[in-house]
């Protein structure tokens, strides 16, 4: 079998404050899939736990960000995979001790045909 890609879905997550990095990259990555109904495993003949789920996470601070966490987000999916890359913003407050956290997520959906 061949893995076959069948979607691709962008998301940004915001954490205004406690630079919470799990926090961001899950908003980015329910932002990613809120508006998606995503009906093509029962026209190919699969099911939908049988989506190959590969998420990349773009952060300012990738070691802070939980994967395991993150892919716990997604509702569906039996095999799913998660790279952490360094990327996103952090914006420090005007005092510099807190800071608000922008985080990408790249959620790609394929199938092995």
């Amino acid at each position: 079998m061949a893995k076959k890609r069948f979607l691709l879905e962008m998301g940004m997550g915001v954490d205004l404050h406690d630079k919470d990095y799990t926090k961001a990259a899950i908003r980015a990555v329910r932002e990613a899939i809120w508006h998606n109904s995503f009906g093509a495993a029962r026209h190919i003949g699969k099911e939908i736990d049988d989506m190959l789920i590969d998420v990349t996470i773009a952060a300012p601070n990738p070691s802070a960000v939980n994967g395991d966490e993150v892919l716990d987000a997604l509702p569906h999916g039996n095999n799913k995979t998660i790279n952490i890359v360094e990327g996103g913003l952090e914006i420090l407050n005007e005092a510099g001790t807190d800071a608000s956290v922008i985080v990408n997520a790249a959620v790609v959906v394929s199938f092995d045909m």
